[in-house]
């Protein structure tokens, strides 16, 4: 059969053919175009939609039409105009895959029109429990490791697989969250691991004393219990909670899970220590270190809980460890308001920092006001542009 023959034969098989070919008779390029897109909507062919909505605006640009979603063979004058076409046309392309609920597609289109929330907001609308598959396994890794809804896809992580892998795949992707997507997931982590230890405890206590209060919180539970952890005895994944209240320290006060992931630490506290995994300093006493972080934060006996930060600060053997313990006192200091400490105490040990470590002394002098701080760290370190830096915010004007 000629191409010719074939052509003949696609075109009876599929009357859509036959219609543009109607059009282009006579009708002008309008006609056909518009028929086309109406065709593809009617269709739900979303991928080529897209491709026509591009060939319209390539028409109208008498632009080459052999590759319609091409933006290289645009010419510089013209590639705005077809830029904002694509960005709109990818927009409307990803709106229709997520009004059928196909979220992957969607993304693939609106990681182009940066319409990241929408898709958000359609993962948000769905169900915790999923049937495993390829299809969740899309959505987890668009939700948590391309990072568009973290704090979902890791309430529905722990539902599909479970804490470890779930721990496992927040540690990999950490570092590429923002504070805000840190501290959302880090709050379903909280409450997910209270929740399962808690559940754990009631059930060991409930051996011995029928019946309890329904809402016990765990810290009732372990009040005057220690033979609760005896011999060694645990009840929960204890690298699972080592993991769980590491990251606990990006939630922000006020937070209710402030004082879970204290209770957590608590728990740990009492752990035989070999069950107790260290910490880089300040937290190599991990749970009461952490215990103490968790204070400050939800102001439970915050200023003896700063004292064990300063204490450690002053006395500290190895000096190559002070200025990352000056930097967690300096944080839960600018975190609590306390911002005059916190230009003290970064006076003295921080001043050298690179800001790529998301601390910078320069912006914590500007917030606090204290350019008096600012000029005399970049005085001395020889910085002539931030000392002028810090003669122009300071003067009056």
């Amino acid at each position: 059969m000629t191409s010719v023959e074939r052509a003949a034969s696609a075109t009876t098989a599929d009357p859509r053919f036959a219609e543009l070919e109607a059009l282009a008779n006579g009708n002008g390029p309008g006609p056909l175009i518009d028929r086309l897109t109406a065709q593809l909507r009617e269709s739900k062919e979303f991928h080529r939609l897209f491709d026509a909505l591009l060939l319209r605006r390539k028409f109208e640009l008498g632009l080459p039409l052999n590759r319609p979603s091409s933006l290289q063979d645009v010419p510089d004058e013209q590639r705005k105009l077809v830029e904002e076409m694509y960005i709109a046309a990818a927009r409307e392309i990803g709106d229709l895959f997520l009004a059928e609920g196909d979220i992957p597609n969607a993304w693939m289109y609106h990681q182009v029109s940066k319409d990241r929330d929408r898709v958000a907001a359609a993962i948000e609308r769905l169900p915790l429990a999923m049937e495993p598959g390829e299809r969740l396994e899309e959505l987890l890794h668009i939700a948590l490791i391309q990072g568009v809804h973290p704090a979902r896809g890791v309430e529905m992580m722990l539902r599909a697989h479970g804490t470890c892998s779930t721990i496992t795949a927040l540690d990999q992707t950490w570092q590429n969250l923002s504070p805000e997507q840190r501290q959302d997931c880090a709050k379903v982590m909280v409450r997910s691991l209270y929740r399962d230890l808690t559940d754990s405890v009631r059930r060991d206590v409930e051996r011995r004393i029928a019946v309890l209060p329904p809402d016990e919180p765990l810290r009732g539970l372990l009040a005057g219990r220690d033979w609760l952890l005896e011999n060694g005895n645990y009840h929960i994944d204890v690298s699972h909670l080592h993991s769980v209240v590491r990251f606990a320290r990006s939630i922000e006060p006020p937070a209710p899970e402030l004082d879970l992931a204290l209770q957590l630490c608590e728990y740990g506290r009492r752990l035989i220590p070999q069950l107790q995994y260290g910490g880089e300093p300040p937290f190599e006493d991990f749970y009461p270190m952490h215990a103490a972080f968790f204070r400050v934060l939800a102001d439970q006996g915050r200023d003896e809980a700063l004292g064990e930060f300063r204490r450690q600060l002053a006395e500290g053997s190895n000096e190559s460890d002070r200025p990352i313990m000056a930097y967690v006192l300096v944080d839960l200091l600018m975190r609590i308001g306390r911002l005059d400490e916190a230009v003290d105490v970064a006076s003295d040990w921080l001043t050298r920092l690179s800001d790529d470590l998301r601390f910078s002394f320069a912006e914590l002098c500007a917030k606090s006001g204290r350019f008096d701080a600012l000029r005399a760290a970049t005085r001395e370190n020889g910085d002539l542009v931030g000392y002028a830096a810090a003669l122009l915010q300071s003067a009056p004007r």
